[in-house]
């Protein structure tokens, strides 16, 4: 009530969502809205006036009255007066003597290129269960992911795929270079997902820029006539974005700047979501890593990570000097995935030719043996340059079908083998006819998780960070193993009219409902999405269900702690406490408790059993890092009364895990 009109009707919060509702509906959206625990208000009705009114209600008096007209278009133009300021820029200016490894050493341990383990691990991924690609991949999860895709449904594979471009260093020295290889890294990650067609990709353009400063609105111009020439040659468009165009402020005497930027996100319907190419090697020892050179052997090193290690940014960035060349690839590559000829693959970007094939290897937990001549350019601007550019791994028994994709597409003078991959864990790299690197590929692997390692011992328990460090060295795949065949329910289970009932619970912050009523529609239950509220206000009664499942998520956004705000709904309301504890003893019932939901059985005395001395009842609480950990685990099945469980002891499964408080906490040992 303290707040102006203005305070009220100006404000930027973005917590809020505005519909338009029919009037006689208006009672059935507010009792989802109370169903749902959420606040709603309605604003007004459409008039056909022709104007804009907005209406205080205080004292009735007018605040706005606009004329439609000139809010859709008819507002008189403006002009826009800016300078183009020419910079001196030298171009990169490295040592003879400079040393491959020595260099590649500190690119691996740019924030930039190095291993993004710091933000992955404390971030929800899994969620919904309609992720079907995340950050990331391979046998040891390591975060080098180019695309993520996510799931339409449960129970079809059609979704979509989503990737991002962004080049804020190549910007500083040439705004249209820079804006087409944003637009470029966005492609050449989303290509790995074969898609509908290209010209279905629809991108939102993010601006950053610090417009108002002289000299940087004429270098946005350029960038934006740049991205439109770029995107109408491809066929693909910008349909939406945001922009932030106050990117400078004064700290003390100084000016401080953000670089310019255009960051591009693409997404694009997939008619498969199992088509999807990852970059971990799946065949070493068996296959070959060849090059697709979008940069046409230009090898321009400025604005790349190699000259940042030397403290300098170069005179000429990477370009995309031939737009068709870049399409024709993208549909190559495109066409490669659905006759499966590729194995693996990985966009070339930040740190260049030699980290991109470093990360496969990484992440495919392997090695590799590179030999390539190229008497034209030195090690240095070849292997570190970042020309946009696609590698791919091959089986051997693939080449022929390869070969002639690349001369379907006239890419063959730019495509190239680079070597072979290896077993051992050993990266080696001869080039024109010299010996640069032969390295133990687990010695440099650390070396690209350093950084997140030193990130990572700032932000949670640094004795957890710590192991991490000494056990990441010597992984190896996970050995998985099922003790049962995994078999599709029989159809006249799921077409039976008398099928167990189940409820689904949920609480206000619940996010796992949707994915688990799937699961359990597919095991052949008849399932109810039921909320708390529902049973609060005596809609529902539990003595008609066989099972009842507490899912996931932040009930009440856990500002008590873990799920106590449920808890408390439950068990400090006479009646509604009666009814879990009366469906708790029947013999006929079962439960499941998953995440947030275990948390709040734990809460309930329900598990491990009932009856257990308040002070000895095991606890959820805060993990031994001291932060949410979101992981992909290996578990084992042991022999267990579990209904859910059952003939499964045995199995070694992956199992995600996303716990803010995951840690059992026991005060007696006997239990």
């Amino acid at each position: 009530n303290t707040l102006s009109v203005l305070e009220i009707w100006g404000a930027e919060f973005q917590e809020r969502n505005a519909l338009l509702i029919s009037p006689d509906k208006l009672n059935k959206f507010a009792e989802i809205c109370t169903r749902e625990r959420t606040n709603c208000e309605i604003l007004g009705e459409i008039t056909e006036s022709g104007r804009i009114e907005l209406i205080d209600s205080r004292d009735n008096s007018t605040i706005v009255d606009l004329e439609l007209e000139k809010i859709l278009g008819k507002m008189p133009q403006k002009t826009f007066t800016d300078k183009k300021i020419e910079k001196k820029l030298e171009a990169v200016n490295y040592s003879d003597k400079l040393i491959l490894k020595d260099s590649l050493v500190n690119v691996l341990k740019l924030l930039a290129v190095g291993s993004k383990r710091f933000l992955t691990n404390k971030v929800d991924r899994s969620v919904t269960g309609l992720i079907a690609r995340q950050q990331c991949c391979g046998p040891l999860q390591l975060p080098v992911s180019d695309v993520a895709v996510i799931a339409q449904s449960h129970f079809n594979k059609t979704g979509a795929a989503i990737s991002i471009g962004e080049q804020p260093i190549k910007m500083i020295i040439d705004s249209r270079a820079g804006a087409r290889m944003s637009v470029g890294e966005a492609l050449t990650n989303i290509v790995w997902a074969r898609i509908s067609d290209i010209k279905d990709i629809k991108c939102s353009g993010n601006w950053m820029w610090a417009a108002k400063l002289e000299g940087e609105a004429s270098r946005m111009y350029d960038a934006a006539l740049a991205t439109r020439d770029m995107m109408i040659e491809l066929g693909i468009a910008i349909d939406g974005g945001k922009d932030s165009l106050s990117m400078a402020t004064k700290v003390g005497g100084d000016l401080v700047k953000s670089p310019g930027e255009l960051a591009i996100s693409a997404y694009v319907s997939m008619p498969d979501i199992e088509k999807v190419i990852t970059p971990d090697i799946k065949k070493a020892g068996t296959s070959e890593l060849w090059f697709i050179d979008l940069g046409q052997n230009k090898n321009r090193l400025g604005g790349s990570a190699f000259a940042q290690t030397i403290n300098q940014l170069g005179d000429e960035s990477p370009d995309i000097d031939d737009v068709k060349i870049l399409k024709n690839s993208f549909i190559a590559i495109q066409e490669m995935i659905d006759k499966n000829i590729i194995l693996s693959g990985h966009d070339k970007s930040d740190g260049g030719l030699i980290t991109t094939i470093l990360e496969m290897a990484f992440s495919g937990n392997c090695g590799f043996d590179i030999s390539y001549n190229n008497k034209n350019i030195d090690a240095i601007p070849f292997f570190f340059n970042e020309e946009l550019g696609m590698v791919f791994e091959v089986d051997e028994d693939k080449k022929e079908e390869l070969n002639i994709v690349l001369k379907k597409y006239d890419i063959n003078e730019i495509a190239f083998k680079l070597g072979k991959t290896i077993k051992d864990k050993t990266v080696k790299i001869k080039y024109n006819d010299e010996e640069i690197l032969d390295e133990d590929m687990r010695e440099l692997r650390q070396v690209w998780e350093e950084t997140s390692y030193q990130l990572e011992r700032l932000q949670m328990n640094p004795e957890r960070a710590d192991e991490e460090k000494k056990n990441i060295f010597d992984l190896e795949n996970p050995n998985y193993k099922l003790s049962f065949i995994p078999q599709v329910t029989p159809n006249n289970i799921l077409e039976d009219d008398l099928k167990p009932k189940i409820a689904v619970i949920r609480e206000e912050g619940s996010n796992g409902d949707r994915e688990m009523v799937s699961a359990f529609y597919s095991a052949g239950f008849e399932v109810l999405d039921l909320t708390m509220s529902d049973i609060l206000n005596n809609l529902v009664d539990l003595s008609d269900y066989r099972g009842i499942v507490f899912v996931g998520g932040f009930s009440y956004a856990d500002v008590l702690g873990s799920a106590k705000g449920w808890a408390s709904t439950i068990k400090y309301n006479k009646k509604v406490k009666k009814m879990f504890d009366d469906f708790y003893e029947r013999s006929d019932t079962f439960s499941l408790g998953v995440c947030n939901g275990c948390q709040l059985m734990g809460l309930l005395g329900w598990v491990p059993w009932t009856n257990i001395e308040s002070e000895k009842q095991p606890r959820f609480i805060h993990n031994n890092s001291a932060r949410f950990e979101s992981r992909w685990t290996t578990v084992k099945i042991l022999e267990s009364p579990s209904i859910m469980l059952k003939d499964m002891a045995g199995s070694v499964l992956g199992s995600w895990v996303a716990h803010g408080e995951g840690k059992l906490s026991f005060s007696d040992d006997k239990i």
